[in-house]
C-alpha cells in the first residue's frame, strides 16, 4: 500500500471514529459541542496515522489499535485549543476556521481542552486485546509525553524563550518536547501494540525523535514561506510572537539543510529495525515536502 492510499483509508477511519468517543459521554451539550468543533476541524491526523503505520510495519494491525490512535489525536487537539488562547499564542485561525475560544469563549475552550486530555486516558484504559502490563506502559508513555516532562514542559520553555535569542541546542530541546514527544509516543505506542522487541522500540524512539525535529523545522519554514490559506493558520505568527525559530537562527537555507540532515538521521534509525520500512520512510518524505 502506498502512502497516499494508506492516508486516505485510515484518515477516513479516524475521522469517523473520533466523534463517537465524545458523543457517547453524559456531559453538558455545550461542552461536547466545543470538543467536537476542534476534533472535527480536520487536520492531517499525522500522530494517529504514524501509530497505525508503525503497527502496519510489523503486520500486526488490529481493531482496538484505533482506540490508542484516537486517544493521541485527542491530546494533540487539546494542546492546539490551549496553544491558541490569548494567554499563549493568541491565534484566531486554526485549520482554516476560527479558533475554539473565538467561537465558544476562553472558559469553554479551556474546559474542552481539559476534557479531551482526560478522555484520552480513559480511552486507552479500555483497550482490549493487549496485556495489562502493556496498557500500563502505554499510559506511562503518554503521561510522560504529554506532561511536564514532555509537551507541556516544552510549551512552558517555549513561552519563557519568547523575546530572547537562544541557542540551537536550546531550541532543539524545546521542540523535542513541545512537538517531538507526542510524535514519539505515537510511534513507540505503535511498536508496543505490535509487540516489537525492546531493542527495536528504542530504535523506533530514536527515529521518532529525529522525525519530531523534521516536523518542527518544516513548521518553522512554512511559517516564513507558507501560504496562510493553504496552511489553514496565520503565516508569520512566530515572528509576531518574537519566537526563536530555525530560520531566525540558521537562515531559511540553513533550516532547509537542517531539515534534510534530520530526515536522513531518522531513516538510519529506522533501518536498524526489522519492520517493513517502506511506509514509514514515505512518511518522512511526506513531512519534509508538506505544504500545510
Amino acid at each position: 500500500m502506498d502512502l497516499q492510499t494508506f492516508i486516505e483509508r485510515f484518515k477516513k477511519e479516524i475521522d469517523m471514529r473520533l466523534p463517537r468517543y465524545i458523543n457517547e459521554q453524559h456531559a453538558p451539550a455545550s461542552l461536547k459541542e466545543s470538543m467536537l468543533y476542534s476534533l472535527n476541524a480536520g487536520g492531517k491526523r499525522v500522530r494517529p496515522l504514524l501509530m497505525i503505520a508503525t503497527i502496519e510495519a510489523y503486520h500486526e494491525m488490529f481493531e482496538h489499535a484505533y482506540d490508542a490512535a484516537c486517544a493521541v489525536e485527542m491530546i494533540h487537539t487539546y494542546s492546539l485549543i490551549h496553544d491558541d488562547l490569548p494567554a499563549m499564542d493568541n491565534d484566531d485561525i486554526r485549520r482554516g476556521s476560527p479558533t475554539n475560544h473565538i467561537v465558544y469563549g476562553e472558559a469553554a475552550a479551556i474546559l474542552a481542552g481539559d476534557a479531551l486530555l482526560t478522555k484520552a486516558f480513559e480511552v486507552i484504559s479500555h483497550i482490549t486485546g493487549i496485556s495489562h502490563a502493556d496498557k500500563i506502559l502505554l499510559i506511562q508513555e503518554l503521561s510522560r509525553a504529554s506532561g511536564a516532562e514532555g509537551m507541556v514542559g516544552g510549551q512552558a520553555a517555549d513561552l519563557e524563550a519568547e523575546g530572547q535569542t537562544i541557542s540551537i541546542d536550546k531550541l532543539e530541546h524545546i521542540h523535542h518536547h513541545k512537538t517531538g514527544d507526542l510524535l514519539c509516543f505515537s510511534i513507540v505506542a505503535g511498536g508496543i501494540l505490535a509487540g516489537a522487541p525492546g531493542r527495536e522500540i528504542e530504535n523506533l524512539r530514536s527515529f521518532a525523535r529525529e522525525l519530531g525535529l523534521v516536523f518542527q523545522i518544516k513548521d518553522d519554514i512554512l511559517d516564513v514561506e507558507g501560504d496562510s490559506k493553504e496552511m489553514g493558520k496565520t503565516a508569520g505568527s512566530d515572528e509576531g510572537n518574537d519566537k526563536s525559530t530555525y530560520p531566525k537562527l540558521l537562515s531559511l537555507d540553513g533550516s532547509k539543510d537542517k531539515l534534510k540532515y534530520h530526515a536522513e538521521r531518522a531513516k538510519t534509525y529506522l533501518q536498524k529495525t526489522s519492520a517493513d520500512r517502506s511506509l514509514l520512510e514515505e512518511f518522512v518524505t511526506y513531512i519534509v515536502e508538506r505544504r500545510n
